[in-house]
């Protein structure tokens, strides 16, 4: 006697006729959709060079590609919901196709070649219950997205490019989930055989229902072929539909996290020395991952909800920017004719009004979970408004003090230091004296009187702690990070050079700054540049044509860092010290989502014995103050200024709510910006803004292991002043 294996008949009542069409149109849909993955890919190449080389040391890229996808980590970050929603489909829709890919070798290889099958027996059942089980996860994960899209009706998913296209995605994916669980059900009602395959547990289950409401076997014999029909050719459409539609990011986002730069955004790309494709005169300007970029976009909308130019009532939406860009592309492909990728006036792809608002703080691309570098983009259409001159006359102002006197503020840098001149100490010139710490200031803590303060707080800590460090007086010049960002790349590169030589000319071991801004821009953005290609250009102040600490030979730390060190040393003694006061702590975007330190401010502010509070938004969920990517000098209009909306989060969502009373910043920008918004948003008799440094000043102080300051420390204003009469503070206060 025979013993039948468990198994299953894959062509059940499809003829030989039946067959030849199957195959014929699963051959077209798969030719279909290789011939577009290919298009796709191809118009790539039309993008300009990349600046660095995204496809080095490939394996270990695609095994971390592997990981992040695969775990969904990305999308679990601020969104739970969307996490576990992600992870089913995903994991649902690949064993799927997984599960399709073996019972084809199955048929198609292994049995003409053997004669046998091997979907029988232990491994057909193993089979049956993953692909069920998968299954299940699938279809629950597409209802949340249902549920969440149709029902919730959640803001961030709906916008200006959402379409049908979004529509046919989801239910087309649905009723494939569904439609698969119904064609085996009936299928189980109308082969005996089948009766007992409880481990297809969910086909089992609606094959038992439809038998409860009189679903015979002669029945599902007459429905089954036209079920099944209707399943292949939604599988065979949505298969040749991918390359052309939203369903393409699956393999766009994944290829987009493959080629990602781990510090993009923190280091912009450079300009070319013979300045092909440097701007955005047209589409193709733009680099082949510049385009992939915006194949990968999702239209999730987390950049968008996250982006505090948008939620203040800028003209920015991040999602927006890259979308249209891609809708342009794609017009242009069609046969559109040409129009200026940004201008000012509405006659262009982007209005220069939308990159204006651009706070570069990058939340965009922290939130993204494809890895899309929005500021790569951004700032190539912000170097075709600088180049074309089309950029706001407080801008202008900036550029024009930069290059006539080497600061935002316009003032002689004779006057750099003078800062200095109320401490009862001398500070070494870094020119003239070997030192531990090259200590950049910069420009605000120079020349803004409210941040002067901070400057001599952190020189007496230097002290204190018996620090080795000195400045460049009069050769310190602004940094140039942020009119990078706001796209004047020349004068960026003139800044750099006069440092880089600078730097040489002394004898030092680490730069230390004052500004998350410079900190990053000297820690990241100076090594990538490449002097050599433009040292002999005559426009260029400099001739230094090597590589600045390439290998990071020479440390380059904010000031939080080094003082933290301190502490941990014993060079400063805060042992015992009890500041009794509440405060909450902002968290810089070029100190925390830029360049990830967020706990050195935090520990010295636990050394005071401040009892510190955490905003909800904070670390990597930090929300900008307003003051990057030039807004410091800009005039926007906006409903609440970011600052004013953050002051209001620490007094209102934070736990220690109106208890708190000093918001601490670690960045002069931030103090700048926040001492306006405490002024416009009526916060002045509500809370103080100090920075790191002078709450950490004033706990020595307190304990005695510093001095009072020898004289006043005044600066002709009092603490909430943040204006000066001889430079720009931030343009909303004007």
């Amino acid at each position: 006697m025979t013993v039948l294996q468990a198994t299953r008949e894959t062509f059940w009542l499809i003829g030989p006729t039946g067959k030849a069409a199957f195959y014929f149109l699963a051959s077209v849909a798969i030719l279909v959709f290789l011939y577009g993955v290919y298009e796709r890919f191809t118009r790539y190449t039309r993008g300009s060079e990349e600046p660095i080389d995204r496809l080095s040391e490939l394996p270990a890229r695609f095994v971390s590609a592997v990981k992040i996808v695969a775990t969904n980590e990305k999308q679990f970050d601020r969104d739970v919901y969307a996490g576990v929603m992600h992870t089913f489909i995903l994991w649902g829709f690949l064993v799927l196709v997984v599960a399709t890919t073996i019972l084809g070798i199955d048929i198609d290889l292994y049995r003409p070649l053997t004669g046998e099958s091997f979907w029988v027996g232990d491994f057909y059942l193993a089979y049956q219950f993953v692909v069920d089980a998968f299954g299940l996860l699938f279809v629950i994960g597409i209802s949340m997205a249902m549920y969440r899209r149709y029902v919730v009706g959640n803001a961030r998913l709906w916008g200006k490019h959402t379409a049908r296209e979004d529509d046919f995605f989801v239910w087309s994916l649905f009723l494939l989930g569904v439609g698969g669980f119904l064609v085996q059900a009936v299928s189980m009602v109308g082969q005996p055989q089948r009766s007992a395959e409880t481990v297809s547990f969910l086909g089992y289950a609606m094959a038992e229902a439809l038998r409860a409401i009189g679903f015979d076997a002669a029945m599902a014999a007459t429905t089954y072929p036209a079920l099944w029909w209707s399943h292949s050719i939604l599988a065979f459409a949505f298969i040749a539909w991918i390359p052309y539609a939203k369903p393409f990011h699956m393999l766009s986002s994944f290829a987009n996290v493959v080629v990602r730069d781990e510090k993009a955004g923190s280091r912009l790309p450079g300009v070319p020395a013979d300045l092909d494709h440097a701007n955005a005169d047209s589409i193709d300007d733009f680099t082949w991952k510049e385009l992939l970029d915006q194949d990968a976009c999702t239209k999730c909308g987390r950049c968008s909800s996250v982006c505090p130019a948008k939620a203040s009532g800028r003209p920015l939406d991040p999602r927006d920017v890259i979308l249209d860009l891609k809708a342009y592309r794609e017009a242009l492909d069609a046969g559109s004719e040409q129009q200026p990728i940004i201008a000012d006036g509405g006659t262009s792809v982007i209005d220069a009004e939308t990159m204006e608002s651009c706070m570069a703080c990058m939340a965009c691309m922290d939130a993204c979970p494809v890895e899309i570098e929005h500021l790569s983009s951004f700032t190539r259409m912000n170097r075709q408004l600088t180049d074309e001159g089309a950029i706001a006359p407080s801008m202008q102002d900036v550029f024009g003090n930069l290059m006539q006197k080497g600061n935002t503020f316009g003032d002689p840098q004779a006057k750099r230091a003078d800062w200095a001149d109320e401490l009862d100490f001398e500070i070494d010139d870094a020119r003239k004296t070997e030192v531990e710490y090259l200590w950049y200031v910069g420009d605000y803590p120079s020349f803004d009187d409210r941040n002067k303060r901070v400057a001599r707080s952190l020189a007496r800590i230097f002290e204190a702690a018996d620090v080795s460090y000195g400045i460049l007086f009069d050769d310190e010049k602004y940094d140039g990070n942020d009119i990078r960002r706001v796209g004047e790349e020349f004068l960026y590169l003139e800044l750099a050079g006069h440092h880089v030589e600078s730097f040489e000319a002394c004898d030092f071991e680490h730069i230390v700054c004052t500004d998350p801004h410079s900190y990053n821009t000297m820690k990241n953005e100076y090594p990538e540049i490449d002097f050599a290609a433009f040292a002999d250009d005559p426009v260029m102040p400099f001739e230094y044509d090597d590589a600045w600490n390439e290998d990071g030979e020479i440390g380059v730390f904010h000031w939080t860092q080094v003082v933290e060190r301190l502490v941990n040393d014993g060079r400063l003694d805060l042992s015992g010290t009890e500041l009794d006061y509440t405060v909450t702590y902002h968290d810089p975007c070029h100190l925390g989502r830029y360049n990830g330190e967020y706990e050195a401010p935090r520990e010295l502010i636990r050394a005071t014995g401040a009892e510190l509070h955490e905003m909800p938004r904070s670390h990597e969920d930090s929300f900008c103050c307003g003051g990057g990517g030039g807004g410091l000098w800009m005039d926007i209009d906006e409903e609440t200024k970011p600052s004013e909306e953050r002051l209001r989060e620490a007094l209102e969502d934070t736990a220690a709510g109106d208890r708190i009373e000093k918001f601490v910043v670690a960045c002069p920008m931030c103090t700048t910006m926040f001492e306006d918004g405490r002024k416009t948003g009526g916060f002045e008799d509500d809370l103080e803004i100090v920075d790191v440094a002078e709450l950490l000043l004033e706990a020595l102080e307190t304990k005695g292991a510093i001095g009072p300051a020898g004289a006043t420390d005044a600066d002709g204003g009092d603490a909430a002043d943040s204006s000066t009469e001889d430079g720009p503070g931030p343009a909303a206060a004007d």
